[in-house]
């Protein structure tokens, strides 16, 4: 088991920035990779990006790409998103998942946290 817990999400002014954080623990983390995962209200869940297990590779969808950037310490356990140009359209819950792939696909990733709330408004 890999028990995940977010944090870093509020509320920002359209432009702004925020950074999410994911704490892992229980299996080994640095086995995972690891990705983000967005769903707004009435909508699916949404993949905006994954990291390697040694973060040596990123795999970014056109929502997030050149906006968004995700890292990993492995040290830590930890893995980081930072949104920068916010806008309203990227109000959504925002989840981090692990998977034993580096792949945008919701149902290869074993283990999720329980999200965190980005709301982007003026």
């Amino acid at each position: 088991q890999v028990q995940l817990v977010e944090s870093g999400g509020g509320l920002v002014q359209p432009g702004g920035s925020l950074r999410l954080a994911c704490a892992a623990s229980g299996r080994t983390f640095s086995n995972y990779a690891m990705g983000w995962f967005r769903q707004a209200p009435g909508k699916e869940r949404e993949f905006v990006v994954a990291i390697s297990w040694n973060g040596g590779t990123s795999y970014y969808t056109d929502s997030g790409k050149g906006r968004f950037t995700i890292s990993r310490d492995n040290a830590k356990n930890a893995v980081y998103l930072q949104m920068n140009s916010l806008q309203p359209e990227d109000t959504a819950v925002y989840y981090c998942a692990a998977s034993r792939q580096l792949t945008g696909w919701v149902n290869d990733y074993d283990y999720w946290g329980q999200g965190t709330q980005v709301t982007v408004s003026s």
